[in-house]
């Protein structure tokens, strides 16, 4: 199993590069499953993750000048905050038994991974539905609504471990009206930020990391990301991102069922 989780951390770099997102959803899922590793402490590991990962990104992007600095500042600011706070305190504070339904108990890391299954299907549907690329002006540039997105990107983020992307890349085509190659650079700079300072949360608590680990993981999926961006040339980001909005939509439902019914 451990050979598919690398071979899967490639596809996770893939995506990344290829379209921007969604294959950061996937990590803690192949943590759990292909390395057996804790879901609680899996999302510590995705945040590393994901965050050296989109890091390679983000500098390819700022090469080609598809990142807008202005716009990551007002973004990534209450992500950054809101990240550090959940990894920080609030993550801790969750108790391990939460309650008990019958016969199914729900604990801190089945409730984790429930909530990745549900975040897993609205990523695929994001993925699969087509949609128009809006264009706003500065006159039409509403802060509010992009800080607030912000937020809750944060915690989301902060919560189960994963990047954002398919979360942050609309908001910022939405809210921000930036173009979606531009969209793509931005996010993977907020990512590549907000996820290193969650870990950074979990590491002054002490949280147990094996970084040696991470670090081979990591290049795989980095490979992926390097793999991805060169792709980008020759695949249509319009055909590849259903495929694998569809691959996400098939895990999430595994994720769900085999959670509910362990």
């Amino acid at each position: 199993m451990e050979i598919a989780g690398y071979a899967l951390a490639i596809l996770i770099g893939l995506s990344l590069g290829l379209i921007g997102g969604g294959g950061s959803i996937l990590t803690v899922p192949i943590l759990v499953y292909c390395f057996k590793i804790d879901p609680v402490i899996a999302t510590t590991y995705s945040l590393f993750v994901v965050g050296i990962t989109s890091s390679a990104g983000a500098l390819s992007h700022y090469r080609k000048g598809n990142m807008n600095f202005k716009i990551a500042f007002v973004f990534g600011i209450p992500s950054l905050i809101a990240v550090f706070i959940m990894r920080k305190w609030v993550m801790p504070a969750v108790p391990h038994h939460l309650l008990n339904i019958g016969s199914f108990e729900l604990t801190k890391p089945v409730l984790l991974m429930l909530v990745f299954a549900m975040l897993m299907l609205a990523a695929s549907i994001s993925m699969i539905r087509k949609k128009k690329e809006i264009l706003v002006s500065d006159s039409q540039l509403s802060y509010t609504k992009l800080v607030i997105q912000s937020i809750i990107v944060g915690i989301i983020t902060g919560f189960v471990g994963v990047g954002g992307g398919f979360l942050i890349i609309p908001s910022l085509v939405l809210f921000a009206g930036l173009s979606m190659k531009k969209a793509v650079g931005t996010s993977l700079m907020v990512m590549t930020i907000s996820s290193l300072l969650g870990v950074l949360g979990d590491v002054s608590r002490h949280a147990p990391i094996d970084y040696k680990f991470l670090l081979l993981f990591s290049a795989f999926a980095i490979a992926g990301i390097i793999t991805g961006s060169y792709l980008t040339k020759y695949i249509s980001e319009t055909k590849l991102k259903p495929a694998f909005g569809g691959f996400v939509l098939l895990m999430g439902i595994f994720i769900l069922i085999t959670t509910l019914t362990k």
